[in-house]
């Protein structure tokens, strides 16, 4: 068994400070050459999959930082006419989507890209996202995953409303598809009425892969009862065990294996020739950063205005965990990491910066493939979310350099295997029989 790599895409960077460095183009987050060419990297390097997050609205970004330009979803489907092999993962929220119109959009890309989409399914917690639907405050954070839930119910049921061999195609007899094999949803619940079935046929996965990436409770339960695999943000070695642990250990109850979920911690890697090299890279993206930027973006992580607090003074009293409707297990970290370093607010933002508390590490390859293999092996992960701190450069630098190693170890593989994202994940088929037991 071998680890599994996504690349975790973002603009040209994942340092927010990226688009500002001589080693970016920042008229690249403008070009959709730029990531079909990044697609076309990671299948190089033989990743699993590429990712791309999302956010719906503009936010403090205009004028310090670039945005998520392109829709995700849209994008990937220009990735994929570029790509035969890599997945393609994107972010959709279950708070501002439909899920008839969100299922036949991932079923498209499936189509599309021959079996490769994947979902990351987010709750959205931005006041500024839930101001661009009407809403004048973020919906509670209990309510958003109730609401999650019933949503992907929904687009489970859609995605099964057509039957494997429903299309039949006979120009002859005038039959496009066998009725008895396509049925209604009549799907009646608290926040959706959805009769179905979707007007897109079953598409090559049955479903796309179900990524999700929140780690507060009520997101580990939602993760293990349906999620695949996991995207997390663990920045030391027991923290990581003890999530991996944890979460694995939900399973059972839910009638699954430890082997039906993967779960991928994030790192951000500056990668030198020597360390010090390395590091020195990594200081030069943090030179760069724009302070008041960074401030507005920490007051969101905390739930506290920091615009005008002092650069140089340690953060403010912060509110308990409970009283937080964003993200809570980001905001859970972040407060972690200020207290047990006794960081003032100047250099808690410059350690935020490549990859908003996602681990950053600066060394040489062999260092870089040490670290990721010692997390494998202990019980961490089950492969990694690499999230080059500037691009292209930094994810050339990971399929050039880092993978080969891997390979060599026998960690990762030297050629893509299976078809369809699902395969590169090595979890089963979707049992659609399950779905419709009276008609098979």
């Amino acid at each position: 068994m071998s680890l599994h790599l996504n690349a975790f895409l973002m603009g040209v960077g994942h340092h927010e400070a990226a688009w500002r460095h001589p080693r970016t183009n920042e008229r690249a987050v403008l070009d959709v050459e730029h990531f079909q060419n990044l697609g076309r990297i990671a299948e190089r390097g033989t990743l699993d999959s590429v990712f791309f997050a999302d956010g719906l609205a503009a936010g403090p970004r205009i004028e310090r930082n670039t945005l998520a330009v392109f829709e995700p979803i849209t994008l990937l489907t220009a990735i994929a006419t570029a790509t035969e092999h890599v997945g393609l993962i994107a972010t959709a929220s279950t708070s501002y989507n439909e899920p008839f119109t969100l299922a036949r959009a991932f079923a498209s890309l499936d189509h599309i890209s021959g079996g490769r989409a994947g979902w990351n399914i987010v709750t959205s917690a931005g006041a500024d996202e839930a101001a661009n639907f009407g809403l004048e405050g973020i919906p509670e954070h209990q309510r958003r995953y109730e609401r999650a839930d019933e949503f992907l119910q929904v687009a489970l049921k859609l995605w099964d409303s057509w039957q494997p061999g429903s299309i039949v195609l006979d120009a002859a007899e005038g039959r496009f598809a066998d009725p008895a094999k396509v049925h209604p949803i009549d799907h009646v619940g608290e926040r959706f009425r959805v009769k179905g079935p979707l007007n897109t046929p079953r598409s090559p996965q049955g479903r796309p892969l179900l990524v999700q990436a929140g780690s507060s409770e009520t997101g580990k339960e939602f993760a293990a009862q349906y999620a695949e695999a996991v995207f997390t943000a663990q920045r030391a070695l027991e923290e990581g065990k003890e999530f991996y642990t944890d979460l694995k250990c939900r399973l059972p109850k839910f009638g699954r294996s430890r082997h039906d979920l993967k779960v991928l911690p994030g790192i951000v890697p500056f990668i030198g020739s020597t360390e010090a090299e390395a590091r020195e890279l990594e200081e030069s993206f943090t030179a760069l950063i724009s302070p008041d930027y960074a401030l507005r973006q920490l007051s969101t992580m905390v739930g506290v205005d920091l615009t005008e607090h002092a650069l140089d003074a340690p953060l403010p009293p912060l509110p308990p965990e409970n009283e937080i409707q964003g993200n809570k297990s980001r905001y859970q970290l972040v407060k972690d990491l200020a207290e047990r370093e006794q960081l003032t607010v100047r250099q808690l933002i410059a350690r935020l910066g490549g990859g908003r508390g996602h681990r950053t590490f600066a060394g040489t390859p062999e260092q870089i493939a040490d670290e990721l293999q010692l997390w494998y092996e202990q019980g961490a992960a089950d492969g990694f979310n690499i999230m080059p701190p500037y691009l292209p450069g930094g994810l050339e630098d990971f399929v050039d350099h880092v993978v080969p190693i891997l390979r060599k170890r026998g960690l990762f593989r030297t050629e893509y295997t299976g078809r369809t994202l699902r395969e590169h994940y090595g979890l089963p088929e979707v049992d659609a029989a399950a779905a419709w037991p009276a008609a098979q």
